[in-house]
């Protein structure tokens, strides 16, 4: 079994201001503190104390912030923020009416009150506060080494990068709130004291300092690498399209024992999933303990793809676009035409590595995937997901509720960040090296062990897939080449739309897709991607509500 740093999804309390819930679910009460222990501060600062502050400040990496079941409101995945409002995904279930604030998204009718945005944003914010809070506890702390004090602090300015980072990309321009923070009230920030470039640098610091203090292997999976934080800092050079600093960035990434498994479909198994291919990662895990397995994937329960194996929650369905996506030609290079794919089609072999295809086998269940696996075939089509869903015979799947694995959820892995290499490279002129990085990764597709029949007698399709041999001389041609591989290598993993609004093409991409999605697909029929306001997402109105009158400017269009 994965031994793991041993996050809890339920607070740890060490004390009145840990359990201060500093963005809560009652609009006049959003900010108020509430008090359900008393320490003594001696107590509060006690190394071990101390401690388990700063593991409260990991456990909500899962996107669990309480005692209810619905971190699938708050994914540490982004499914329903990352894919489910692209061209990758549907949102699923059993209809448009299951978790009709998802469909509302998927439409592009979000609002202030959405119930997501406002999870999602108070989850994050408790990253935040509980970073913040752990760090003072561990600067007040005079037991706590003082070597070891050097490395906690910044794992904790990791942390609230991350966070941060998630929060910018979500919702634009936020509130920024640090270590200094005294009371609850200084929390009640306005989103518009700092500009987008302070929160960016703010953000940048905090993983630049991590770098500086971190050590280049950890004891304790789970928790942070020097060249964890130096590859989160290159994708916020990339998110602000500092190219040479990007570039510069993955050199250091890559010149360290990180790189590609040999094989794709392996890198999804939670026996590798603190391997060589994972830069930092969401510790999940089950049957520890912890009640109702919420250390496992509680976030993603929502996305079992049914069928005799798994429960019927059916969300996260791959578009048809998608899967016409992964066609090939004859010398194994994507076709991009957008034209269903048949069985005698060329395919990339990642395509039955990521989604269930009827007439498939999936995974190691001597099963072929049903398209009556599909909870609402009508509404949804016929597709699965199966990437990141383990077997069923999986000591680290669970078969009682809440359905949750011990898969953990990949923040960062090594072929993100040859992509964001290769599309830095493009955007410095260096084509050539940007064609031999994604080759890197059709190579290693290429090379992995294909979706077999289910006699094992050969390969379950047409799997043919091919590296760039002309030298790229063309830079638009070279990027739409270098964006296509981020979309077939990181499909399902809740990165595609995050993607599509940094190019500057959501709204080019996004038509393109519900041109033709919504004549196969007519719950998309009055779905409308508005340039300017769907880029980003609402600042909740109740935290509008919860802070002083004119403090808070909503993003445009809300």
């Amino acid at each position: 079994m994965k031994t793991i740093l041993k996050f809890k999804s339920k607070y740890i309390m060490v004390g009145a201001i840990l359990a201060l819930t500093v963005l809560g679910s009652c609009s006049k009460d959003f900010l108020e503190e509430v008090t359900y222990g008393e320490v003594s501060p001696s107590e509060m600062t006690k190394a071990e104390n101390v401690e388990k502050a700063i593991i409260s400040a990991y456990s909500v990496l899962n996107g669990q912030i309480d005692g209810a079941s619905n971190a699938y409101n708050s994914p540490a995945s982004n499914w329903s923020f990352g894919d489910v409002v692209s061209d990758d995904c549907y949102k699923g279930g059993g209809g448009t009416g299951d978790q009709n604030q998802i469909h509302q998204m998927e439409l592009y009718n979000t609002t202030p009150a959405t119930y997501d945005v406002e999870r999602k944003w108070m989850a994050l914010y408790e990253g935040v506060k509980r970073t913040n809070e752990a760090m003072k506890l561990l600067n007040a702390s005079e037991d706590f080494d003082a070597n070891l004090k050097t490395q906690r602090t910044a794992e904790l300015r990791f942390l609230r990068g991350h966070y941060y980072f998630e929060l910018k990309k979500i919702y634009g321009q936020i509130p920024y709130v640090d270590e200094t923070a005294e009371t609850v009230d200084d929390y009640a920030r306005s989103n518009t004291e700092f500009t987008s470039s302070e929160i960016w640098a703010k953000i940048e610091a905090d993983f630049q300092a991590a770098y500086d203090a971190l050590p280049s292997t950890q004891e304790e999976v789970g928790r942070p690498t020097n060249l964890a934080a130096m590859a989160y800092l290159a994708k916020t050079y990339l998110f602000q399209e500092k190219w040479q600093a990007a570039f510069d960035a993955t050199t250091i990434v890559m010149g360290g024992n990180y790189g590609l498994m040999d094989d794709f479909q392996s890198v999804f198994l939670p026996e590798n999933d603190n391997g060589t291919e994972v830069i930092f990662a969401v510790q999940y895990s089950v049957n520890d303990g912890q009640s109702s397995n919420y250390n496992g994937s509680i976030g993603d329960r929502l996305t079992a793809p049914g069928g005799p194996f798994y429960s019927q929650y059916g969300f996260h369905r791959p578009t048809q676009n998608l899967v016409n996506a992964f066609k090939t030609d004859a010398s194994g290079l994507p076709v991009n035409d957008n034209v269903d794919v048949s069985e005698t089609d060329f395919v990339d072999p990642r395509l039955d590595i990521t989604i269930g295809r009827p007439g498939i086998p999936y995974k190691d269940l001597d099963i072929l995937y049903d398209a009556s696996w599909a909870r609402d075939l009508a509404t949804y089509g016929p597709y699965g997901p199966k990437k990141r869903i383990l077997s069923a015979n999986s000591p680290y799947h669970t078969i009682i509720w809440p359905y949750v694995d011990a898969l953990n959820y990949y923040i960062i892995r090594y072929a993100e960040v040859l992509l964001w290499r290769a599309e830095a490279a493009v955007e410095l002129g260096n084509l050539e090296e940007a064609r031999s990085l994604v080759n890197q990764i059709r190579e290693r597709a290429a090379n992995t062990q294909y979706v077999q029949t289910l006699d094992g007698s050969g390969d379950a399709a047409n799997y043919n897939i091919g590296t760039y041999d002309t030298v790229w001389t063309d830079p638009a041609d070279a990027m739409d080449k270098v964006r296509m591989e981020s979309r077939l290598e990181l499909a399902m993993e809740g990165h595609r739309f995050f993607n599509l609004v940094r190019w500057g093409i959501a709204k080019e991409v996004i038509d393109d897709y519900l041109e033709v999605e919504r004549t196969r697909r007519s719950h998309l029929t009055n779905a409308v991607f508005t340039e300017g306001k769907n880029e980003y997402w609402p600042i909740p109105q109740e935290y509008i509500d919860s802070v002083d009158e004119g403090l808070v400017t909503q993003n445009n269009g809300y």
